[in-house]
């Protein structure tokens, strides 16, 4: 039950400051907002509200490309898995720390080993983080004069985008230099080991090496297959669009008059929010994400500013969330009701959650480098 308390302490956290920030941001338009939510059509609100499920279910194809790699005519259905139940435990833990866990578990129960499952989402995170801020370089570039002097907030934006920058640099200097950072690694060690509270130096250096050799030899291994990285690309360019692009079509559900040619700004605008959330270390970035949005996109929305990022987060966040969550339960009933599942004795006395990190322990021992994957592909 230790778990269980621990994952309650976040939700309810996540649910305290996502109120407080929008009772802030909605405390003086709030019949404004309430009036323009309801005149919303139904179709309108469908949409807005499907459209976080819809750029989920996109990236399980980027697992379902992947995946195929290790094992043979791996579904559709199975990658769609591994996004929404890694998008739930990435949401209810600070930093997206918990999402690499559940992912590498379900891969586990799909038939894929903890090593491979490993070696998948580096590749998957590599290319993600290498398209994203390549297609948030390009919006930066469209859009920095403009928005430069817009708001003093925006340099903690333009921080959180060079953060990005030095993790990808930081990634691919690693698979070409692995030697110079191996050393490197080693003098810090022998640096931080005359303390007394580190004692586990050659433990962590075993760990770090392996994380590196790891890496090194999955960049290598992944760009010998240059058909799967475009179309992981493309995957990743559409589901970033769809992202980017759903404070537009929440604009116009709820009937704010933005013109098409402010569609630019819009995504451009969306990617800073996420760019900030960077710095944002809380589950699911929450109440640093709702301030974020607010701040940018009030210029551009007034008064009907909170209107939209309520049904933006609740379409973004909450709803896949959900939908992981729920996803990962018949999951788990499915493989404890199947007659050679490992995990079938017991089963119905325990919490699915709880089974899950009666697993990670195992996770982190045998495939270090799973906790050292950064996750910035959640949604903010």
């Amino acid at each position: 039950m230790k778990l269980n308390k621990k994952y309650l302490f976040n939700i309810v956290l996540i649910l305290a400051l996502t109120f407080v920030a929008m009772y802030f941001d909605l405390k003086d338009d709030y019949k404004l907002a309430m009036q323009a939510l309801e005149r919303m059509n139904t179709f309108n609100m469908i949409l807005v509200l499907s459209w976080g499920l819809l750029f989920t279910m996109v990236w399980g194809i980027s697992y379902q490309i992947l995946g195929a790699k290790y094992k043979k005519n791996y579904s559709l259905l199975e990658g769609i898995n591994v996004a929404f139940i890694g998008n739930f435990f990435a949401g209810i833990t600070p930093s997206s720390t918990g999402g690499q866990i559940g992912q590498i578990y379900v891969l586990k129960k799909q038939g894929i080993s903890y090593s491979d499952g490993a070696s998948l989402l580096w590749a998957d995170f590599i290319i993600y983080q290498t398209t994203m801020m390549i297609y948030v370089t390009i919006l930066f570039a469209l859009r920095f004069t403009h928005y430069v002097n817009l708001s003093a907030w925006f340099w903690i934006v333009f921080a959180g985008y060079l953060m990005n920058v030095v993790v990808i640099v930081i990634l691919y200097t690693i698979a070409i230099f692995p030697v110079f950072y191996l050393r490197l690694i080693d003098k810090l060690l022998n640096v931080v080991s005359r303390f007394k509270f580190f004692k586990k130096r050659e433990a962590a250096l075993v760990k770090t090496k392996d994380t590196i050799t790891r890496f090194t030899k999955e960049i290598k291994h992944l760009s010998q297959d240059r058909v799967l990285i475009v179309k992981c690309m493309l995957v990743n360019i559409v589901r970033l669009s769809l992202h980017f692009s759903l404070p537009y079509f929440v604009a116009r559900g709820i009937g704010i008059d933005v013109h098409l040619n402010q569609f630019v700004d819009v995504m451009a605008l969306s990617s800073f929010v996420t760019m900030a959330n960077s710095f944002i270390p809380l589950p699911g970035a929450s109440g640093g994400t709702e301030v974020v949005f607010s701040l940018l996109f009030r210029g551009m929305f007034g008064a009907l500013t909170g209107a939209v990022l309520l049904l933006w987060r609740i379409s973004s966040y909450y709803i896949p969330m959900i939908a992981g969550a729920l996803i990962f339960i018949v999951f788990k009933n499915r493989q404890d009701h199947q007659p050679d599942s490992e995990d079938h004795q017991d089963s119905d006395q325990e919490d699915p959650v709880e089974l899950l990190v009666e697993d990670q322990a195992v996770i982190k021992e045998e495939i270090p480098i799973v906790s050292s994957i950064k996750k910035a592909e959640q949604p903010a």
